[in-house]
């Protein structure tokens, strides 16, 4: 089935318009990701930070860290 041009430009315009909303989502998706990635590391950071006071407060204490063993076992 041939096409007559206004079909062709038709289906033509909608390729590029389509091209570029998956160009642009995939940017949005790319700029989520950053932020997210950027949030994760500063809860990973501040996750760091409490188990080393968490752990100074068990040596002062005399008391065995357990969460030691339970991130041991979680393979955390």
């Amino acid at each position: 089935m041939a096409l007559s041009k206004e079909q062709a430009a038709f289906y033509q315009q909608t390729l590029e318009m389509t091209r570029k909303q998956i160009t642009d989502l995939n940017a949005q998706i790319e700029e989520e990701l950053a932020k997210v990635k950027e949030r994760l590391a500063e809860l990973q950071n501040g996750k760091n930070a409490a188990k080393q006071i968490y752990d100074g407060a068990c040596r002062i204490l005399g008391v065995e860290n357990d969460l030691e063993k339970e991130e041991e076992g979680s393979g955390d």
